[in-house]
């Protein structure tokens, strides 16, 4: 059924509010579904491309980017990518897969370990917890040894010496540790270690030479609590919002990048407090007894619900419940300036955009 359907049952006791809420609840349950219907279209239609690539490994990387994909679409942004990541390190069988999956999406072949530790520690920030630290290096000796057989005797060989790189990066450039160890020292600790062998010490000398001329870069360590996501935005600044259910003003730090306003309790936050992104939607001033005000709307359909999501106090992240988003500048100039931002952001679902380029390299590879 596509559309919303107007003669379904309506109970002869409501009133003319409570009728008119209830067809908005099933217009918007009308709306959901059709959208589920969508992307398991769109799902099935992938699959089949997937069954027709030739590697494993592409495949491994067809299916993650599916996930990805379909996670941005429903959640609206990836600035909770690297959280996404880490609860992939739960005993879940296929959220290990998924672990997995991401894990071989780097490619180590003919790097030396620390260039491959330089290349994966980079790519996410490594969480804090032992167990979920010891997953994540597990998968990283086994994608390792995949890429470079023959270099280690083991996966254990270079879990190993990867935690030993890690430790010696940490001694040698932390400013609190006094006591430096020396080449001699690492190559002393790592005896043994390759299946009760040795492992040459040219290599073991190469690796300490190496991350003594440079420590490893770590996303966490660059001093900025935003992800890479929010440096050189469009715009930022602070604005007040007029809640959705409580109708209250309340001041937001609010940043504007890649076609999403992102607002936050504090400069200072890791994570934004909500995420609105603005593909569909339109922008206009509006009177209110707040100066400087502007809105954020659905054209056409008022009532329509806006498509984005909050984090609740307890770390949930929920779905938005505005028709509008209504917001106030401090001043006449800095409304105008963020009108024009935005309207210059509003664009195309880039999802489809990505999808469609996958679709053209899949037809691609099919004519070829």
């Amino acid at each position: 059924m596509s559309g919303f359907d107007h003669r379904v049952f309506m109970p002869d006791d409501l009133t003319p509010e409570e009728q008119k809420e209830l067809e908005n609840i099933r217009r918007r349950k009308q709306e959901l579904l059709e959208d589920i219907q969508r992307l398991k279209d769109e799902i099935a239609e992938v699959t089949s491309e997937i069954e027709n690539l030739g590697s494993t490994e592409e495949r491994h990387k067809t299916n993650l980017l599916i996930l990805i994909l379909l996670w941005m679409k429903v959640s609206a942004k990836c600035y909770l990518l690297l959280a996404l990541i880490f609860e992939l390190f739960n005993r879940d069988d296929f959220n290990i897969q998924v672990l997995h999956a991401f894990v071989e999406l780097h490619e180590f072949t003919d790097l030396n370990l620390v260039q491959a530790l330089r290349q994966f520690l980079w790519s996410f920030r490594l969480p804090g917890e032992a167990q979920k630290i010891d997953r994540m290096m597990e998968a990283f000796a086994q994608r390792y040894c995949q890429c470079n057989p023959g270099v280690f005797q083991s996966t254990d060989t270079c879990y190993i010496l990867s935690f030993a790189i890690i430790m010696l990066n940490t001694s040698l450039h932390n400013p609190n540790v006094k006591d430096k160890p020396t080449v001699e020292r690492f190559i002393s600790m790592n005896r043994g270690i390759n299946d009760g062998g040795d492992l040459p010490e040219e290599l073991l000398r190469n690796l300490y030479e190496s991350i003594k001329n440079e420590p490893f870069k770590i996303p966490e360590d660059d001093g900025n609590d935003l992800t890479h996501t929010f440096f050189n935005p469009d715009r930022e600044g602070w604005l007040l919002k007029l809640g959705g259910r409580v109708k209250t003003w309340k001041r937001r730090w609010f940043i504007l990048t890649d076609n999403c306003l992102y607002y936050f309790e504090y400069t200072t936050d890791k994570e934004p407090r909500g995420i609105i992104p603005l593909e569909n939607l339109s922008i206009r001033e509006v009177e209110d007894k707040k100066p400087n005000c502007f809105e954020l709307f659905i054209p056409d359909n008022k009532d329509q619900v806006i498509k984005a999501c909050k984090t609740e106090a307890d770390g949930r992240v929920v779905e938005g419940n505005h028709t509008f988003y209504r917001i106030s500048a401090p001043t006449v100039e800095e409304k105008d300036e963020w009108m024009n931002s935005i309207k210059a952001a509003i664009s195309r679902d880039p999802f489809y955009e990505m999808l469609a380029a996958r679709k053209k390299k899949v037809s691609s590879m099919k004519r070829h």
